[in-house]
């Protein structure tokens, strides 16, 4: 199983404060799903932006699919995010398009027939739920709606890598368990997830998958064992007394 990331001491600063990531390295196996932990502001973000090439590090060498992507020439960019499907924190729509639009961005980019683009568009719709509401601009679309349309659009295309921050973080319970199948299907394709995450019980949703944890803008062992399930959890919580 080939590589398709690797960290080596990276280390990323914004102006000329302290380092928001320090001395970072793992490697990323093609084809396996990973979840990214950590508090807020432990430099989860930061670590996406490095992975997706919409910043540079301060230092250190990040190898993406094979080549070295610090000194990776400017022309050569866009065909690099080609094969990285992104869904922001903040979702970036693009205001005047429609859902159906937004979302068959990545294959008109890929230049894929227009019939095969709307039949794909509509399946995307139907399997978020947004069928009806395909040709709705996103000002009108709630949180959730306008997140499940930044996820659409972040995986029709099937990426092989795909980075996801907080993707569930607007949607109810049903809807992230419903869009982490759809997660774990593209992953059953060959595409490599990178989901950051709060959510525990997503993650124990997906054995087998592995961890990165940052504390402080560092990487705390490279893959920490899984937390127990729920139940266990919970009676341990009652075992002790709290």
């Amino acid at each position: 199983m080939a590589n398709i990331v690797q960290f080596e001491n990276v280390g990323l600063r914004y102006g000329v404060g302290e380092e928001t990531l320090c001395d970072v390295s793992f490697t990323l196996r093609s084809g396996q799903f990973y979840f990214l932990t950590g508090a807020s502001g432990a430099g989860k973000t930061s670590l996406l932006r490095l992975l997706y090439l919409s910043q540079r590090p301060s230092r250190g060498i990040i190898r993406l699919f094979g080549e070295d992507a610090v000194i990776l020439p400017r022309g050569r960019l866009p065909g690099f995010r080609r094969r990285i499907g992104v869904v922001f924190q903040d979702f970036r729509l693009i205001p005047h398009l429609s859902a159906a639009d937004n979302i068959a961005l990545p294959l008109r980019v890929a230049g894929m027939a227009e019939s095969e683009i709307a039949r794909a568009v509509r399946e995307m719709l139907n399997w978020i739920g947004l069928a009806e509401r395909a040709g709705a601009r996103p000002a009108t679309l709630s949180g959730g709606e306008q997140q499940r349309v930044a996820i659409a659009r972040a995986v029709i295309a099937r990426p092989e890598l795909l980075v996801a921050d907080e993707p569930t973080g607007n949607v109810d319970p049903a809807m992230a368990e419903r869009l982490l199948h759809l997660f774990q299907s593209l992953h059953r394709l060959g595409t490599t997830v990178v989901m950051a995450t709060h959510d525990w019980h997503l993650i124990e949703r997906v054995p087998g998958a592995h961890h990165l944890h940052l504390e402080h803008g560092r990487l705390v062992d490279p893959d920490p064992p899984m937390p127990p399930p729920a139940e266990a959890r919970a009676s341990t919580i009652v075992r002790s007394g709290l």
